[in-house]
C-alpha cells in the first residue's frame, strides 16, 4: 500500500469522473492519473530517486496536487513549504530537510534562488517561465510516458515533511510514512463521514497538513472531486459553494469571520453542505454560531489536531457542539488522548494538565532531531506541549500553549478563556491575549484587539464588560487596538512576535 496507488486505482475504476476543477482546467481520474505519471517519469529523468526530498512553494493549484502524487509514486519524501516565508525561513528548511529539488511557482523563484544558496538543492523546476537560465520549466520536465512509474514504494516508506508552525520559534520537521498518511485520511473518513461523493472545495493553503492530508488525500483515496482556489476570497467561496454545489467545507477560523463579513453573504445558497469543518486555531463559540447561521447548518466539527499527528488528535462532532460548545472533545478514530501531570499521571477533572496523544498517525520522529523527538516522544505518547482540562464525559479543552500561559499575581491565566469573552462584544472582530512584563504583577493580562470595521473600541468599557464574565485577575489590564493580527499560514495567532512589538513600544 502507497498512497500513488490509490490515484492509479481510480484511474481504472472510474475513468472519466470529475477528479479536479481548478479555476477552469478540469481532469477526470484517468487524465489526473496520467498528468501525475507524466511529471514522475519526468522527475526519474532528472535524477530523482526513491528517498530524495523534493520541496514545494507553490500556492494552490493543480500542479500541486500533480507533483504531491508524482513524488509519492517515486517514493520521493514530499516537503511542503509556505509561500508566505522569507527567504532566510526557507532556507533553513531546505538545509534542514536536505531537499534536492525544489517546485515552485514563478512568483517564487527569486525566493527559492537566494535560499537555495548553501543548501542541497540541484535543481528548481518553475510552474510558469523561469527567468534564471539553470532553472527548468514544469512544462518542460514533463515526460510523454502516462504509464505507473516502476518504482516499488512501500507503505513503511517516508512520505511527507511536515514542518511546524514555528508559533514559537524555528519550525521543525515531522517525518511520516505512507502508512501514517493514509491513517490520517482513514480516521478522517470515519470520524466525518467522509465519502466518495464528496465535492471538495479546497481554500486553505495545501502546504498545510490539514487540508492537504485530512482533506486532498484523503479524498483522492475514496475518488471524490476537488475544486481548488489559488487564493481565499470571500465571495468567491460563497459563489463556488453555491455554483458548484460543494459538500465538504473546512476553513480556518478566520476564514470562517471573513465569511461573515460579505455584505450580502445569507444570499448565496450554501444548502449542498453537508458539514463543515474548523481548526488550525481555536474559534471562539460565538464565531462559530453566527457560522452555523451562515450556513443553516448544525453539522460542524472542531478539528483539533497536530502537524505532528499527521494533523490528527481529538474532535467536537455535531452532537458534542449541541452540548459542549467551546470544548474540543473527544479523540478521533485510531487516536488516544489524555491530559496528565507533571508526573505523567492523569489529571482530575477541573485541573490542568499536559494534553498527550498516541495513535496510528504520529509522526515517526522530528527529522534529523533526535533530542527533539526524544523530549516530545515518550512510551509511545505525543507530548503536545498544550495545556488542557478535561470534564466528566472525557471531553477535552485546550486553555492554551504551555509557552503562552499567562501568571500574573501569582494566578494562572489561560487566554483561550478571556478571548471567547472579548469574542462575544459586538465591536471586536479579532482578539488576542498575550503576557506582558508587570513590575507589580509579574505578568500583565493584556489583550490586542481589532474592531470591526467602522466601529470604535472604549478601551474601559470593553474591560467593564469582561469584569462581568471574568475573576479580576482575567481581567485585560491594558488594551492595544490593532488594524490586523499577526498570523501563520494555519491561522494561528502569532502571539510571540506580539510580545516582542508590545515590548519594544513599552520599553
Amino acid at each position: 500500500m502507497n498512497i500513488g496507488m490509490y490515484l492509479s486505482q481510480n484511474a481504472r475504476k472510474v475513468p472519466n469522473k470529475l477528479a479536479i476543477d481548478c479555476e477552469g482546467r478540469q481532469f477526470n481520474y484517468d487524465q489526473f492519473n496520467k498528468e501525475v505519471n507524466k511529471l514522475a517519469h519526468g522527475l526519474l529523468g532528472l535524477g530523482v530517486t526513491k528517498g530524495d526530498k523534493v520541496a514545494f512553494m507553490m500556492k494552490n493549484s493543480d500542479t500541486f496536487v500533480f507533483s504531491y502524487f508524482a513524488g509519492a509514486k517515486i517514493g520521493a519524501v514530499i516537503v511542503p513549504m509556505n509561500f508566505r516565508l522569507t527567504s532566510s525561513e526557507i532556507q533553513y528548511i531546505l538545509e534542514q530537510s536536505e531537499a534536492k529539488v525544489v517546485i515552485c511557482d514563478e512568483e517564487f523563484e527569486g525566493t527559492i534562488a537566494t535560499a537555495k544558496a548553501s543548501s542541497t538543492v540541484e535543481k528548481v523546476i518553475v510552474v510558469g517561465t523561469p527567468t534564471m537560465p539553470e532553472n527548468r520549466s514544469y512544462a518542460e520536465v514533463l515526460s510523454t510516458n502516462v504509464e505507473d512509474p516502476k518504482v516499488e514504494v512501500f507503505e513503511t516508506d517516508d512520505l511527507e515533511i511536515l514542518y511546524t508552525s514555528g508559533t514559537t520559534g524555528r519550525p521543525k520537521g515531522a517525518l511520516f510514512d505512507h502508512r501514517r498518511i493514509f491513517n490520517v485520511g482513514l480516521s478522517m473518513m470515519i470520524s466525518m463521514g467522509i465519502n466518495q461523493q464528496e465535492r471538495f472545495l479546497h481554500i486553505a493553503p495545501l502546504f498545510h497538513s490539514a487540508q492537504l492530508n485530512l482533506f486532498l488525500v484523503s479524498g483522492t483515496v475514496l475518488g471524490a472531486t476537488h475544486f481548488i482556489h489559488r487564493d481565499f476570497h470571500p465571495v468567491h467561496t460563497l459563489q463556488a459553494i453555491q455554483e458548484h454545489k460543494i459538500t465538504h467545507f473546512f476553513g480556518v477560523p478566520a476564514m470562517f469571520n471573513f465569511l461573515l463579513q460579505v455584505p450580502n453573504a445569507n444570499s448565496y445558497d450554501l444548502s449542498s453542505i453537508k458539514r463543515c469543518g474548523y481548526g488550525a486555531a481555536p474559534m471562539a463559540p460565538e464565531l462559530v454560531k453566527k457560522s452555523m447561521n451562515l450556513f443553516k447548518n448544525d453539522q460542524f466539527f472542531n478539528l483539533c489536531g497536530l502537524t505532528e499527528a499527521g494533523p490528527n488528535g481529538i474532535l467536537l462532532d455535531p452532537i458534542g457542539h449541541k452540548k459542549h460548545l467551546g470544548k474540543n472533545g473527544k479523540p478521533s478514530f485510531l487516536t488516544e488522548a489524555r491530559v496528565v501531570d507533571e508526573t505523567g499521571r492523569d489529571i482530575e477533572v477541573g485541573a490542568v494538565g499536559e494534553f498527550i496523544l498516541k495513535g496510528e498517525s504520529i509522526m515517526k520522529e522530528y527529522y534529523k532531531k533526535p533530542e527533539e523527538t526524544k523530549a516530545a516522544l515518550k512510551d509511545g505518547w505525543l507530548y503536545t506541549g498544550d495545556l488542557a482540562t478535561v470534564d466528566e464525559e472525557g471531553n477535552i479543552t485546550l486553555v492554551d500553549r504551555k509557552k503562552d500561559m499567562i501568571i500574573s499575581g501569582g494566578e494562572n491565566v489561560y487566554s483561550i478563556e478571556v478571548e471567547e469573552v472579548l469574542y462575544e462584544h459586538p465591536q471586536v472582530l479579532e482578539a488576542a491575549i498575550i503576557g506582558l512584563p508587570d513590575e507589580v504583577w509579574g505578568e500583565a493580562v493584556c489583550a490586542v484587539v481589532v474592531p470591526h470595521k467602522d466601529q470604535v473600541v472604549n478601551e474601559e468599557e470593553l474591560k467593564q464588560f469582561c469584569r462581568q464574565k471574568l475573576a479580576g485577575y482575567k481581567v485585560p489590564r491594558r488594551i492595544f487596538l490593532e488594524e490586523t493580527l499577526p498570523r501563520n499560514a494555519s491561522g494561528k495567532i502569532l502571539k510571540y512576535q506580539l510580545r516582542q512589538q508590545l515590548n519594544q513600544v513599552n520599553a
